[in-house]
This record gives C-alpha cells, sequence and structure tokens, in this order.
C-alpha cells in the first residue's frame, strides 16, 4: 500500500498561542485507529510581527478514507488554530 506525505499549514488564531502546546495538541486531534496515520515532523515558518505558522508533516495511507480532509477537520477543532491549509499531498517512494 502506498504511502503519502502530506504538508498542513496551521494558522494560530493569534500570536499568544503557544505553539508548543499547540503541536501537542494537533498530535493527539489525529484521527485515531489508523496505524500508518501520524505526523512525521513540525515546521514553525515566520509570518509577520511575530506571528508564526505551523507546517504539520503528516505520513497517511493512500487509500485513507476521504483523503486528507478528515485531518484537516480534526485540526480546525483545535482550540487555538486559525485557519488550516493543505499545501502539498504527494506520494513516497517505495
Amino acid at each position: 500500500m502506498s504511502k503519502l506525505l502530506a504538508v498542513i499549514k496551521i494558522l494560530p488564531e493569534d500570536d499568544s498561542i503557544s505553539l508548543d502546546k499547540l503541536k501537542d495538541d494537533l498530535k493527539a486531534a489525529l484521527p485515531k485507529g489508523e496505524k500508518d496515520l501520524y505526523v512525521h515532523k513540525f515546521q514553525e515558518e515566520e509570518i509577520a510581527f511575530g506571528l508564526k505558522a505551523l507546517k504539520v508533516f503528516v505520513i497517511m495511507p493512500g487509500d485513507f478514507p476521504g483523503g486528507t480532509q478528515p485531518v484537516e477537520d480534526a485540526f480546525a477543532a483545535v482550540k487555538g488554530v486559525g485557519q488550516v491549509d493543505v499545501e502539498i499531498v504527494q506520494t513516497l517512494p517505495g
């Protein structure tokens, strides 16, 4: 079965949101029951005026029901998340 890499950009509601807590909350929010669905890494990105975005690198099965939508919905429901945007989805080699 193929695996996908989805890079999802998370914009916090404001600059007072703790990115460390947000990272933990995003990991915990992933839909349960799928061992091949997990956060590979986070990358912080400067936006402007002290505001940072998080890029979340999610590994997921190629045949995950609903594609990235369940992950987007789970991330959007996390307290402190202002916006969720999928930047890249690509198939991983192997």
